[in-house]
């Protein structure tokens, strides 16, 4: 055998989804679609790509797989390419906004979700792409719930195309019934190969508050850095600790680099690093050191840190929220949802028994929601109607939801493209709009730029709307 593909599936790692992979092939077989569903760090990432690339065969077209954010696309490819023996950009490649590495013999693509939703608006038939596998699904986020909705859409196209959603929990009721072509799609369940994880509670000091109007204390940060250095002088093992933003991460990094002891190495993981500090974050610790990772939620579900044994949690995050006062969304900082904690948690429980200390009591944790909101029921969908006037679905009839736009929220979206001039009043489209829908920011600060390039020229235009799009608390 001489496809790398065929090699890793005739002796693949030792991971939990190897068990499942000659069923998910015999799935596959009797249906164009599936459900995976199995816990962060059981391997689906890694190896139900290259089973579906296998079953539609080299000549069938490329695999395209979703990620939800750009470090999970470079690393999901890097690490597949990697098992394979390969640079990535061969048989493995990925593409993100303003950077793309792939070639002629490559047979799975990662790519962000909004990427593909671009190449789907620009292309409907989705041409030498035989399957799409939708990854990290459970997140819910604006540009995977329209990604899904569009995508089952264009079937009507392409009855051919392979579809095969990878979810962390089994919460997503709906999505067998929408997959399925004829009946519901079929479910893989992958079982949790987690080691025990204990839990501990290190609840702030009385009288510090885990949040505040402006975001979250100082006092705070300091306390959850000083969790991490008491749990890192307790317990062995690598620890990984969670914050909301990158400010807090910041802040944090430099809180304990100026304590951690000798041989340890502390490493700041989110969205604004660039490749190469992200990359950092990700490798394995050197032999005879230990690191601490502060990270933001892009290493709740999507990526792989490895050598992880401890866990510190604040159990906050950010999630979008329309202020009805602007109509417009922003990043607001709250409580966690537990589904999301224990997520989490299961990062220490990966090789090995582990540790997790949330900065909360036990009564802040009963009080968390069970699961976070979808973007698509609390953010601006000024975006997303822009989208779907794109699509020729103006308020999104017809199409199959996870959950289907709120109307009031969507009523708001569309009377505000109207009054931007980028639909009509039937709904459709003007060619403001479709320029507007192709330029990678959000819908208002995308008409300023395209109004003020002609008086600023671009480049200065382009500058000033990246200082406008920018969130200061990220």
């Amino acid at each position: 055998m001489t496809d790398p593909i065929s090699r890793l599936l005739a002796a693949p790692p030792a991971l939990p989804v190897a068990a499942g992979l000659d069923r998910l092939r015999s799935l596959l077989a009797a249906s164009t679609s599936a459900v995976v569903t199995a816990p962060p760090g059981t391997g689906k990432t890694t190896l139900v790509p290259p089973l579906v690339a296998d079953v539609v065969g080299p000549a069938g077209g490329r695999v395209v797989v979703t990620q939800p954010r750009r470090v999970a696309t470079r690393a999901a490819a890097r690490r597949l390419a990697g098992m394979l023996g390969e640079d990535v950009g061969a048989t493995v490649g990925y593409a993100v906004r303003g950077e793309h590495r792939s070639g002629p013999l490559t047979r799975v693509e990662v790519v962000t979700a909004g990427l593909l939703l671009r190449r789907l608006q620009a292309d409907p038939d989705l041409p030498g792409v035989a399957a799409v596998v939708l990854d990290e699904v459970h997140e819910r986020s604006l540009d995977s719930d329209l990604l899904l909705a569009l995508l089952l859409d264009s079937r009507a196209l392409r009855d051919d195309l392979v579809v095969v959603a990878m979810s962390a929990t089994l919460d997503l009721e709906r999505l067998p019934a929408l997959l399925g072509t004829d009946g519901e799609a079929p479910v893989l369940d992958i079982p949790s190969a987690l080691h025990p994880v204990e839990e501990r509670w290190a609840p702030p000091p009385s009288g510090v508050a885990r949040l505040a109007p402006g975001g979250v204390p100082r006092e705070m940060l300091a306390h959850v850095a000083a969790t991490a250095l008491d749990t890192l002088d307790r317990e062995s093992g690598d620890l990984l600790v969670f914050l909301p933003g990158a400010r807090e991460v910041d802040d944090v990094v430099a809180r304990l680099r100026a304590s951690v002891p000798d041989g340890v190495d502390v490493l700041a993981l989110h969205g604004r690093l660039g490749a190469a500090a992200q990359d950092a974050a990700l490798a394995p610790s050197p032999a005879g050191r230990r690191r601490v990772v502060v990270a933001t939620n892009v290493a709740e579900s999507s990526l792989t840190v490895p050598g992880v044994r401890l866990v510190v949690d604040a159990l906050l995050t950010r999630e979008p929220r329309l202020d009805v006062s602007t109509g417009m969304s922003g990043l607001v900082t709250v409580g966690a949802a537990r589904a999301s904690g224990v997520q989490r948690a299961g990062r220490a429980g990966r090789e090995g028994p582990g540790v997790v200390v949330r900065c909360c009591s036990p009564v802040d944790w009963a009080r968390a929601p069970q699961v976070p909101t979808p973007e698509i029921l609390s953010a601006d969908l000024t975006g997303t109607a822009l989208e779907l006037a794109a699509w020729g679905a103006p308020g999104g009839g017809g199409l199959a939801w996870i959950d289907p736009p709120p109307g009031p929220a969507l009523a708001v979206a569309t009377a505000t493209l109207e009054l931007l001039g980028l639909t009509e009043p039937g709904g459709g489209i003007t060619a403001l709009g479709r320029a507007v829908a192709c330029l990678p920011a959000p819908v208002r600060q995308a008409r300023a730029l395209l109004a003020a390039a002609g008086r600023t020229g671009l480049r200065p235009a382009a500058e000033a709307t990246a200082l406008l799009t920018a969130d200061l608390r990220a």
